[in-house]
């Protein structure tokens, strides 16, 4: 997954969807901010292509970024150039110093495989925050919200470059299984290529266990920004 195929193309087909990393940005950076109204440092876990850290940057006075994906990590410093992006995984890093917010967002999260997997993340996130720092995580969609055989279909054209993305997902144990379709055509020529994805479908109680269990406050906030809530914890 998240290789130099898909990332050359990524952000091309969630515009065509309307996906906007600046406002959803800004709406977390408010929710951290009415919680911790000095929050002025943060981290950026799966940070991806930098879209959401580059507009962090910009409400922030210090932004870092973790990527496990090295296409994307490539990507997120070509687009940051002065912004630190680590390479890491989630589930156990050590940057050696706080922030006043880490956040992880677009579903990143239910790309673990385990509950275990899932309680190591939030507990390596909560290390990085200071005591009253605020840990953000934007969830995959509970177990009931699966819907089987769900297909969706994305067109993007940017750049003489045209996307066309189709996927059609299924439940696979605890995870939804996405076979993901893409076909690119630009003045080369037209290539397919084909990812799968697989997110584990945690619960409600499994996350708010998790951020608690690590030592932070919780509250899940449904809705925005992008239909699935965020989860959102304070450092005790």
């Amino acid at each position: 997954m998240y290789g130099p195929e898909l990332a050359e193309v990524y952000e091309i087909f969630y515009r065509s969807r309307g996906k906007d990393w600046p406002a959803e940005a800004a709406y977390v950076m408010e929710v951290v901010r009415s919680r911790c109204p000095e929050a002025d440092s943060l981290l950026d876990v799966a940070c991806g292509t930098g879209a959401h850290l580059e507009t962090f940057g910009a409400l922030c006075k210090h932004t870092e970024g973790l990527e496990i994906a090295e296409p994307m990590r490539e990507l997120a410093h070509q687009r940051l150039p002065e912004v630190t992006v680590h390479p890491g995984d989630m589930r156990a890093f050590d940057l050696g110093h706080a922030f006043d917010t880490v956040v992880c967002m677009f579903c990143a999260i239910g790309y673990l495989a385990t509950v275990s997997d899932m309680r190591d993340a939030v507990r390596s996130m909560t290390r990085h925050l200071r005591p009253g720092g605020v840990l953000v995580i934007e969830p995959w969609w509970f177990p009931e919200d699966h819907v089987e055989g769900y297909v969706a279909g994305d067109l993007g054209r940017e750049n003489g470059r045209t996307v066309a993305r189709i996927s059609h997902s299924t439940r696979q144990g605890r995870a939804t299984r996405m076979e993901v379709r893409f076909l690119v055509g630009d003045r080369h020529g037209i290539r397919e290529f084909t990812e799968i994805d697989v997110l584990t479908l945690f619960t409600k109680n499994e996350y708010l266990a998790a951020f608690t269990d690590a030592g932070c406050t919780v509250e899940f906030l449904p809705g925005d920004p992008t239909g699935r809530g965020l989860f959102v914890g304070v450092r005790q």
